[in-house]
């Protein structure tokens, strides 16, 4: 896969993690920042601790420490909230927790943005909201026989375009995902990389989470390396290697 990396530019830190400390210890003072146009890596094996990173940064658990949007204190204290505060979680069960499978792929595309498509009275602007679906369809290149098709009946790769373009319809800040491309196949990975890549063209941040250090090598500007519920090391993926992400994958220090 050939990236964009190294054209990026970055703009302003937009997230900062302080301490972050889940608080029975599922995670560490983690501290990282992110930037517009920056993808940032984190990179651990099973149980590292990454996916409670990202729900306890979504508003899932509760936490000590800081979280700050934009150099002001946020208090993610649900993950309503942190929608509210302009971050998105693509997460790696989606099909629990990332889609409405028995909802058709307009309606889980509008999902997350009702209030764009509704007035004072809660009235829904439908055309508005199909106008803006199907052309999420078409950029994101959903192979659906309609908008109105039950998420369920789509391919993996498919399903998971529909979670991002969930969020790309929001007004979200921080895109967190976590393992983008488990489940998925070898054409639907180039789409989901390229589509990453499009979301810090934008000016978005991006933290990928993943135990696949080969996508984290290939498309990051930053990696840190969990383990045990702790970032034990970053590293530059210029400089890296597979072999030295799973050493400090496993304890190695």
């Amino acid at each position: 896969y050939e990236s964009n990396r190294g054209k990026r530019e970055f703009g302003e830190e937009i997230l900062a993690l302080e301490n972050l400390t889940e608080v029975n210890g599922k995670i560490k003072d983690i501290n990282l920042s992110i930037r517009e146009g920056e993808i940032i890596g984190i990179a651990g094996l099973v149980g590292a601790g990454k996916t409670e990173l990202c729900k306890t940064i979504f508003g899932d658990y509760t936490y000590n420490g800081k979280i700050k949007m934009r150099g002001k204190e946020i208090k993610n204290k649900s993950p309503y909230n942190a929608v509210k505060n302009k971050l998105a979680l693509v997460p790696e069960e989606r099909r629990k927790e990332g889609v409405l499978v028995t909802d058709s792929v307009s309606k889980n595309l509008s999902i997350s943005s009702l209030g764009k498509y509704s007035n004072f009275l809660s009235v829904v602007n439908k055309s508005k909201e199909q106008k803006d679906t199907h052309k999420m369809i078409d950029d994101l290149g959903v192979v659906t026989p309609s908008p109105n098709q039950k998420v369920a009946l789509l391919s993996g790769g498919n399903q998971q375009k529909v979670v991002v373009g969930k969020w790309l319809l929001s007004d979200a800040e921080i895109y967190i995902f976590d393992e983008p491309s488990k489940g998925i196949d070898v054409g639907s990975k180039q789409d989901m990389y390229k589509l990453i890549e499009r979301v810090a063209s934008e000016g978005k941040g991006v933290l990928y989470v993943t135990s696949e250090f080969n996508e984290l090598l290939s498309i990051c500007d930053k990696i840190y390396i969990m383990y045990d519920g702790k970032i034990v090391k970053e590293v530059n993926p210029l400089e890296s290697s597979e072999k030295e992400l799973l050493y400090y994958s496993t304890g190695g220090a």
